[in-house]
């Protein structure tokens, strides 16, 4: 008899269902407050994350900045938000190169034929057709007269330009299974090829993205390159730095199949047809919407969320969750409290990728909020449930959270540590665009789920690497605590703390300073 999953798998899955459904029904209350009962409800009982996460990871896709992703996105976005009656609007704020990513395929033709798992970096030229060329290593050139007569060499061909990966094996496997003479030997060897090749490019004088645009110049059919993660066929695929060469990412397994081959002079040659196309500037946006406090209208508590996502996969753990965890509270608010105190607004923020550009521009162009601001929200670790709150520094910001957590219940709060006063991010994520300005803004972080080994920025950030249950919690919590905040009789003090640590010189700890927004890829 054949099954699609294990029984027992399928059984402990029950198991954990049950119990976790049991927990909510038992859990207790210690308020009597009849909005959080009623946001809870909703939240955990009527959640429409499934739906919402399918349309945008599956359907629109990933969210590059420049991107018709992005700008689908922003749209799909405004006008979920505006359908649950908030005021939603696409705000934007400049333009980035614009680019669409096309169909890319990859094979390996000498020695033999096999179809290679690579794909164009973002913002990297395509191949203008399928394009056939030999693969060859970078060598070790002795000074820039040789580099220059190497040069000569590489028209119509790609080059390898990273390390030999020696082994695609997860460390975790070999800690787990190898003897330990064997682990030691691994890591020498790992250890003594990246100290080879950091010395054969550090010799041309030039780091990677401008040898890679030089290596264009001169006429190289493609660039390879290699970014694992250190987990099982997992990649991280960023951005190219040049448009005069195409730049291709290729999976661990795959370029260190071709670089033996290289290595070894077994004549390695790849046909390459991979799509892009510059579609000149294009906007650059945030997704903004509000709902007007019925009391202090000015005043202000910011559900904060980046949008934008690299595009090898979906986006859906960075930061598809986080923003669709701020769209679920909003739209939970819009059901059970409806005319807050203060103004509730999400900001769903472009260009975090390059720079936290999207967040910056608002806070720039946005005086108002930042002097009325009660509280800003920021959660961009993934999909796993909120263990962490930062304060960031606000030194008298801890009293409020601690009233507001001991009003969630416990099965929200409980396992929530705050982390309090805290220090100040200087760029992490969105929250540092406010805090380097003195406005009380907070980073709530998640449980890891192995984010940044198989999600964060690489080939496998899908749907089904999304939480349900753990995002349920998450969008739950947060309308709670934006209702919290918006109700307090007090405003959030803006005491910053003094006793910040010494920077790497020893000179005396400071406050971030603001960085601009970058409002064109000239910025």
């Amino acid at each position: 008899m054949a099954f699609n999953r294990p029984a027992s798998v399928l059984l402990a899955l029950s198991f954990c269902a049950l119990s976790a459904a049991s927990a909510v029904a038992q859990q207790e209350w210690r308020t009597n407050d009849r909005v959080l009962r009623a946001i809870h409800d909703e939240g955990m009982r009527r959640s429409r994350l499934e739906p919402l996460a399918q349309a945008l990871t599956d359907s629109v896709g990933p969210r590059l900045t420049g991107s018709p992703g992005q700008q689908a996105a922003h749209a799909w976005a405004a006008a979920q938000l505006a359908g649950w009656g908030a005021e939603a609007r696409v705000e934007p704020y400049g333009t980035w190169i614009g680019w669409r990513r096309g169909p890319a395929h990859v094979d390996l033709v000498q020695p033999r034929t096999r179809t290679l798992e690579a794909r164009l970096l973002a913002y990297s030229r395509g191949t203008d057709g399928p394009v056939t060329g030999d693969v060859v290593l970078f060598p070790e050139v002795a000074d820039s007269a040789a580099l220059r007569a190497w040069l000569g060499t590489v028209r119509g061909r790609f080059v390898l330009l990273d390390a030999d990966p020696v082994t695609c094996r997860p460390t975790e496997n070999w800690q787990r299974w190898a003897l330990p003479a064997t682990l030691q030997r691994l890591a020498a060897d790992v250890a003594r090829a990246d100290t080879a090749w950091t010395r054969r490019i550090a010799r041309t004088g030039m780091g990677p993205e401008q040898l890679t645009h030089v290596l264009g110049l001169a006429g190289a059919a493609g660039v390879l390159t290699n970014d694992g993660s250190g987990g099982w066929g997992t990649e991280y695929v960023h951005m190219a730095m040049t448009p005069v060469v195409p730049v291709l990412n290729v999976t661990c397994e795959d370029y260190a199949l071709l670089f033996r081959l290289a290595q070894r002079a077994q004549g390695p040659a790849i046909r390459v047809d991979a799509q892009a196309q510059y579609t000149g500037e294009a906007p650059a946006a945030n997704t903004v919407a509000m709902v007007r406090g019925r009391r202090l209208p000015d005043e202000y508590v910011v559900l904060s969320a980046h949008f934008d996502s690299w595009d090898a996969a979906s986006g859906a753990t960075d930061n598809a969750s986080g923003a669709l965890v701020m769209m679920e509270a909003m739209r939970i608010l819009r059901r059970v409290y409806p005319n807050p105190r203060r103004t509730i607004v999400v900001g769903l923020w472009s260009g975090e990728e390059q720079g936290l550009n999207g967040s910056r521009a608002f806070a720039e162009d946005h005086p108002e909020v930042l002097a009325g601001l009660q509280a800003l929200l920021n959660q961009d670790t993934g999909t796993g449930r909120i263990e962490r709150i930062s304060l960031q520094g606000f030194s008298e910001a801890g009293p409020f959270w601690r009233r507001w957590l001991d009003q969630l219940p416990p099965e929200l709060a409980d396992s929530v540590q705050l982390d309090a006063p805290g220090y100040p991010s200087a760029g992490s994520s969105d929250h540092s665009s406010f805090v380097c300005r003195g406005a009380p803004a907070f980073w709530l972080l998640s449980k890891s789920w192995d984010y940044g080994t198989y999600t964060w920025h690489t080939t496998r950030d899908t749907y089904d690497k999304l939480v349900f249950d753990d995002l349920r919690r998450n969008a739950t919590m947060l309308a709670m605590l934006a209702y919290l905040a918006s109700e307090d009789p007090q405003r959030v003090p803006r005491t910053m703390r003094t006793d910040l640590p010494a920077d790497a010189q020893g000179k005396p700890g400071r406050w971030p300073e603001c960085q601009p927004a970058a409002r064109s890829i000239g910025g």
